[in-house]
């Protein structure tokens, strides 16, 4: 999909060039739902990286300004195209379409040359099994390829990995909320007896892009449901994931296959809020005896370590409005007896999606972590 395409600096690229360097062409394919935006929104404030091609078959030769009003005067005439137009040689690409689009574009972009952040769920999963039950999906030889390639996105557990890397399967929303104070607890996970993920997430994480009749306005204002439990497509990624460097793993294996790669057994139940954006996990630790004396001052050092996570002091402190709209994780904990309670907040379309998208490609282009997101 890739051919020689010229594209002329605006204005606003060329101040960035004498300002901050080399500016950085970029594809969003799939710029037209709320993770495009969203991508296209951040990339307003970074000071390397700009948008010169965006797709999205529902809004062919459209103009974005025209698409997205609140990016007028940013849009530097660019116009959307069909996912499959010609892509300038060699730009990274945001691909933030649906997960059989992913499965499809992903081997060809990379044969190209393109650094690519995928931010569907096509090459998360390493168990073969898991990834065709809950995405009704099957790789191709091409894409298992491609899935040998793939980095998991979440800088917190795996930075010095996504640092040079040409393919990054970012995250899933409800993943980013669990995984990483799961993955903060350490050596100490073996001495769990069982772990609950009660997650609750406003629309934009919970389906809104799709044309789902139990997402619409009416159906979810003053309503408060669970959905797919025991069935959701992040419950094994969280497992996945949230096992890295426990003792006696090795992380996730390298292809698709059969034998499932090494996890953390989790009861994960997501929960639809009446609004917009944000995700609150509430996670239950039961540990087989007593946890750790000092644990809260373990995740506390480890947070501090940390650009985007925050720790708060109680997890009553922790809530969606100090979130929305930043690429940061708050959480907090308490503990009693043998159990101990974390709750986390993200705001789903940033540090669940573009926000650590462009946190993730900076890291792959050797570009300060936090450029564009503070």
């Amino acid at each position: 999909m890739s051919a020689a395409n010229s594209s002329n600096p605006a204005p606003e690229t060329q101040n960035r060039e004498s300002s901050s360097g080399d500016a950085v062409p970029v594809a969003v394919i799939g710029a037209g739902g709320f993770t495009g935006h969203e991508l296209l929104t951040l990339m307003r404030a970074h000071p390397r990286l700009y948008p010169v091609h965006i797709t999205s078959n529902a809004y062919e030769g459209r103009r974005l300004s025209d698409v997205f009003p609140d990016l007028d005067g940013a849009d530097n005439g660019l116009t959307f195209s069909r996912h499959d137009a010609p892509l300038p040689d060699g730009v990274p690409v945001f691909l933030a379409v649906p997960n059989d689009t992913s499965l499809a574009l992903v081997p060809d972009l990379l044969q190209a040359g393109h650094p690519v952040v995928d931010l569907s769920g096509s090459f998360r999963l390493h168990d073969g099994r898991a990834f065709e039950e809950r995405y009704k999906l099957k790789h191709t030889p091409a894409s298992a390829a491609a899935m040998s390639q793939a980095v998991f996105g979440m800088p917190e557990i795996l930075r010095d990995s996504i640092r040079g890397a040409q393919f990054v399967s970012n995250p899933g929303c409800f993943p980013t909320g669990a995984v990483i104070p799961l993955a903060f607890l350490g050596a100490a996970r073996q001495d769990l007896q069982s772990v609950v993920v009660d997650a609750k997430s406003g629309v934009s994480g919970a389906g809104g892009r799709t044309e789902d009749g139990g997402f619409v306005f009416h159906k979810v204002h003053e309503n408060f449901r669970a959905y797919k439990i025991l069935g959701h497509q992040h419950q094994p990624e969280i497992e996945e994931y949230a096992a890295l460097g426990m003792p006696g793993t090795t992380g996730a294996i390298a292809m698709p296959s059969a034998e499932a790669p090494p996890t953390l057994p989790v009861v994960f139940t997501p929960h639809l809020l009446p609004l917009f954006r944000g995700i609150l996990s509430t996670i239950v630790l039961i540990w087989k005896s007593t946890p750790p004396a000092d644990l809260a001052e373990r995740l506390r050092h480890r947070c501090e370590s940390e650009p985007f996570i925050r720790f708060r002091d109680t997890p009553e402190a922790v809530e969606l409005a100090s979130v929305q709209n930043t690429n940061y994780l708050d959480l907090g904990l308490r503990t009693s007896g043998n159990t101990t309670v974390i709750v986390t907040a993200i705001d789903n379309l940033i540090k669940g999606a573009a926000g650590q998208a462009i946190q993730n490609l900076n890291l792959m282009l050797d570009f300060p972590e936090t450029a564009g997101l503070l």
